[in-house]
């Protein structure tokens, strides 16, 4: 093959293929569309949606230190109550639920909180919420994302059960000791 026998270079599919990204067809919300031609044309790109499903606030006792360990300073934070509430639930935050911390050598923490919520009806809700925090990136907004899993009892709140939760968390301190944790479903 020969210089002229070359087929053009696609400019996008280039810069993607260095970040590791092509095939991809990364495009604004709006304008999304799959690759004209290669492998995935004709795998249409669905852009993932949210909808609202909880709110908790929830109340956090001082910090406790738990020594180094070889991946990282090691920390817990206990949880001591709160309440929560969604279009369809609402309830209280349970005392006894931990967020379990780790400052790892590179300053990232991640931090994996788990928690009970029981609902006006008394169901148990099992709450685990983990989120990376790097604060290395510049700009970083006090916003920060999470996973987040619910186990509830078969009855009327299974229906969380089949869902993909996605999760925002903002320290309410200095004006209480709590966060804000809320809760979206990937639709």
């Amino acid at each position: 093959m020969t210089h002229r026998d070359t087929p053009p270079i696609d400019r996008r599919m280039l810069i993607l293929a260095g970040a590791g990204l092509a095939g991809i067809g990364l495009a604004a919300p709006a304008a999304a569309e799959a690759p004209s031609t290669g492998p995935l044309a004709d795998v249409p790109l669905v852009m993932p949606r949210t909808e609202f499903v909880y709110e908790a606030v929830v109340e956090i006792a001082p910090m406790v230190p738990l020594g180094d360990s070889p991946l990282g300073e090691r920390r817990i934070v206990p949880i001591t109550g709160g309440r929560f509430q969604g279009p369809r639930l609402r309830g209280t935050v349970l005392p006894g639920g931990a967020d379990r911390q780790l400052v790892r050598k590179d300053g990232v923490r991640r931090l994996d909180a788990l928690y009970e919520m029981k609902t006006e009806d008394g169901a148990i809700l099992t709450v685990r919420n983990q989120v990376t925090i790097d604060p290395g990136r510049d700009g970083a907004p006090d916003t920060r994302f999470s996973t987040i899993e619910v186990t509830a009892p078969e009855g009327p709140h299974a229906w969380l059960n089949r869902l993909v939760l996605v999760g925002t968390l903002h320290s309410l301190r200095p004006a209480r000791e709590a966060v804000l944790v809320r809760a979206f479903r990937l639709a």
